[in-house]
């Protein structure tokens, strides 16, 4: 059997200093301290990697921690050949060092990454594993990942997602109450006021209903007559009843916010101002609950709010008056 390591045997004592040590132990890890001075620096590595911390490594509680700990092993050694050496301390220190990896390492890695962008603003994020993110206007996206999952919130707006293939680890992204999940695919995900909208460019996806508690459920079961959701069409789901609807579209359309701008056929006037809004830097407001079912056609450059107001008065009999840096929309007779 071939011998054992400097660096093996640094991480065997990292796990032997974190439990009980008895007379005999305390003294071979004495000994092993002697035979050279690097084994301390080992042991310091040993204690980050077997504690999984190696990601923090270099934050500034981390580089306090690690400080101490050197400090303490150092002292430790300068008194290796003492008979009254203090165990207990080393036991204390030990732990000590074990707890700040521990709860530092818990802390940084569960605070997800947040990537947001403001009105009239794009924005293209490279995630470590590869996946690409674009985000819409006035859109926020928390990523949280680790070995076993990649998990996303959709917080505002919307965003597309071309995730790279890893069967072992699901990506999901939440908004509000629906889930969508994929290992490999290309996707968008719209968060509106009453709904959320699902694009499948490439891939499958499963798109689910996700209670406050209990496991989710399949929005669209596949069955015999049902392929669920494929390229090319879109998922409407209503964030307040389980109903959905699939329909097809044109899918480079779809994509026109890309590069600002937005297409509408026949969507009602609620839904194109949440859109026109992301990028408006007065926001449009539907004063009257009768104009939102009002249909919608044409190309607007999202940030030309002024030509989406005159084509839609021109249409319509509706009034526009800015109020307080607001755009107001109402019918015509209810503003005389």
């Amino acid at each position: 059997m071939p011998p054992i390591s400097a660096d093996e045997q640094a991480a065997i004592w990292c796990q032997r200093l974190a439990g009980t040590m008895d007379l005999g132990d305390q003294a071979a890890f004495e000994a092993w301290l002697a035979e050279d001075p690097a084994h301390i620096t080992l042991l310091e590595e040993a204690a980050i990697i077997w504690h999984g911390a190696g990601e923090v490594a270099d934050s500034p509680e981390m580089i306090r921690c690690r400080a101490e700990a050197v400090e303490e092993l150092r002292q430790a050694n300068a008194r290796r050949w003492s008979r009254t050496f203090d165990w207990r301390r080393w036991a204390a220190m030990a732990a000590c060092l074990v707890m700040a990896l521990g709860l530092v390492g818990y802390f940084l890695r569960d605070r997800p990454a947040s990537y947001s962008t403001g009105a009239g603003e794009r924005r293209i994020v490279q995630l470590e594993d590869g996946s690409r993110l674009t985000l819409d206007g006035s859109t926020r996206v928390d990523v949280e990942m680790d070995r076993k999952s990649r998990r996303l919130k959709l917080l505002a707006g919307r965003a597309k997602f071309d995730v790279a293939h890893d069967a072992l680890r699901p990506f999901s992204v939440l908004a509000r109450n629906r889930l969508t999940v994929a290992t490999g695919t290309s996707f968008s995900v719209e968060l509106l006021s009453r709904q959320v909208r699902v694009v499948l460019y490439e891939g499958r996806v499963e798109v689910m209903a996700q209670p406050d508690s209990g496991p989710p459920a399949v929005l669209v079961p596949r069955s015999s007559g049902n392929s669920g959701l494929v390229p090319g069409r879109e998922l409407v789901a209503p964030t307040t009843r389980d109903a959905v609807q699939i329909t097809a579209l044109n899918a480079p359309q779809s994509l026109s916010w890309e590069t600002g701008m937005v297409h509408f056929d026949g969507q009602p006037l609620s839904l194109a101002v949440e859109r026109m809004n992301r990028d408006a830097q007065r926001t449009i407001v539907v004063d009257d609950p009768r104009l939102a079912d009002l249909t919608v056609s044409g190309v607007f450059n999202s940030r030309d709010t002024a030509a989406f107001i005159e084509g839609v008065t021109a249409l319509y009999p509706i009034v526009a008056r800015e109020e307080q840096g607001q755009i107001i929309l109402r019918f015509k007779a209810a503003a005389k």
